[in-house]
């Protein structure tokens, strides 16, 4: 995992130093982090196969993140690359405003409509999982304006749950630290506290625990007024916000609570769906629930191409395809709507997800992944191991016993992701965190190579803060 390529030559370093400060000087990344970028700038990756990426210095890794939640099937396959390269030949563009579509985008829609759970049968596609959830948004407030509900417009989230970066979907997301020197809609969006069994009063059980948050919905409901409350967001698990899984019986209660007020549930699977959970779609088949509205994105096209879709159910569809007014038509939409390049990238990657039995495949060495990362939790720095399947998360703590967290300034979630970096492996840093997401086709030697680096650099790092006063001797 962690050999130089030796064919590396001058002018590939040349070329490296070109790549980097191009990218320092002029590319605006995501959640930069400004105290370091000027100086240090961006890990150049300039290729990738299975389950591993490597350097532009020829130094190959295993990829812990799966790009970001996304690369299911794992890097280089070429089916998609040959289904894209197809789809570019045959049509590579056409809008899809009207009544105008292409082979792609109604096939898709079609069979995510036989993916989902339930009534789910209508699909709206957009670029990814924050335009989803935007556009759910969207079709909630058509659907009760055209219900004679003008009123019903308030969104209800939870703290910690990730939903986009949109100024919607960022309003929406309640992980407080993304909100830092941004605007979001206060008025629209409400926020009850987040699911973390982890972090209960020690005083509650779980399933008191679980009544309690179940209630702080229903109270939060009643606080805005019925009349007013048009919507709960809710990923199945907490993804970005730490990989909390709620408590047994949380989503199936919460629906109970929304359905009892005329409340539409819109569960995010941006992250959980194709497979990560060992399912196409985890509301129902891991969560016992049908939901109103899923969004999902990601794993859709295992990060090929970008592509997400708002998939609804025959009760809304039913309201909002009714014309308001004469002459009036849906106008909503966005002009890679239903892209047939992206839709055959989706429609290829589910073939394979499918014929190669992937969701079989999480199921087993998935389990064995869940096993061989919970072991960690006897090490003196770890928390909490939490997650299912291939979507895991470590908390590090200053005290195993009081859960209280380190100094931030320790950067705790960053030392461990350089300890495991440095030996052939990456892993995600969240403040005090650690987050797996891999790609979908490890295999159980992989699990292993995975579970031995954190395990190395973890040890690594505790001996460092120790040194340095952040942790007791």
């Amino acid at each position: 995992m962690n050999s130089l390529n030796p064919n590396v030559t001058a002018a590939d370093a040349a070329e490296k130093q070109k790549v980097w400060e191009a990218d320092r000087d002029h590319f605006m990344h995501p959640w930069t982090d400004f105290s370091t970028f000027k100086e240090t700038g961006s890990m150049v990756f300039t290729a990738a196969d299975g389950v591993s990426i490597v350097d532009a210095d020829g130094k190959r890794y295993l990829d812990g993140i799966g790009g970001l939640w996304c690369v299911n099937i794992g890097y280089g396959r070429k089916e998609i690359a040959e289904a894209v390269a197809d789809q570019i030949c045959a049509i590579p563009y056409f809008s899809t405003f009207g009544h105008h579509t292409t082979p792609p985008a109604a096939k898709l829609a079609a069979k995510l409509a036989d993916l989902a759970p339930g009534d789910l049968n209508h699909v709206f596609y957009g670029c990814g999982g924050s335009v989803a959830n935007d556009t759910a948004v969207r079709l909630i407030h058509f659907y009760f304006n055209q219900l004679g509900k003008p009123t019903k417009k308030q969104i209800i989230s939870r703290i910690d749950g990730y939903h986009g970066s949109t100024y919607m979907a960022m309003s929406i997301t309640g992980v407080k630290f993304d909100h830092v020197g941004f605007d979001i809609d206060q008025q629209l969006v409400h926020h009850i506290s987040c699911p973390n069994p982890y972090r209960r009063d020690p005083k509650l059980s779980e399933e008191e625990f679980c009544r309690q948050k179940v209630d702080e919905l229903e109270q939060k409901i009643l606080e805005i007024g019925p009349d007013k409350v048009a919507a709960f967001f809710a990923e199945p698990i907490l993804g970005a916000g730490g990989v909390i899984v709620p408590p047994k019986g949380y989503h199936q209660a919460t629906l109970e609570v929304c359905r009892k007020y005329d409340v539409l549930y819109v569960s995010d699977e941006v992250v959980t769906a194709f497979g990560r959970l060992g399912h196409m779609f985890a509301s129902q088949d891991e969560f016992g629930i049908v939901p109103d509205i899923i969004t999902c994105a990601k794993g859709l096209t295992s990060g090929y191409l970008p592509l997400g879709a708002t998939i609804f159910s025959d009760r809304i569809y039913e309201v909002i395809s009714k014309p308001q007014a004469d002459g009036a038509i849906f106008t909503h939409g966005f002009t890679y709507s239903g892209h047939p390049v992206s839709c055959a990238a989706a429609l290829k990657n589910i073939e394979i997800l499918e014929r190669e039995g992937v969701c079989d495949h999480v199921k087993d060495v998935g389990t064995y992944f869940e096993q061989r990362i919970r072991e960690l939790g006897e090490l003196e720095l770890v928390g909490d191991v939490r997650g299912r399947k291939f979507m895991m998360c470590l908390e590090n703590v200053a005290d195993k016993r009081t859960k209280a967290l380190l100094d931030p300034r320790a950067k705790v979630g960053n030392r461990i992701a350089d300890a495991c970096q440095k030996r052939g492996l990456i892993v995600r840093p969240l403040a005090h965190m650690n987050i797996l997401s891999p790609t979908l086709i490890l295999t159980r030697e992989h699990v292993d190579f995975i579970a031995e680096t954190l395990r190395e650099s973890i040890l690594e790092v505790t001996e460092t803060l120790r040194e340095e006063g952040f942790l007791s001797h």
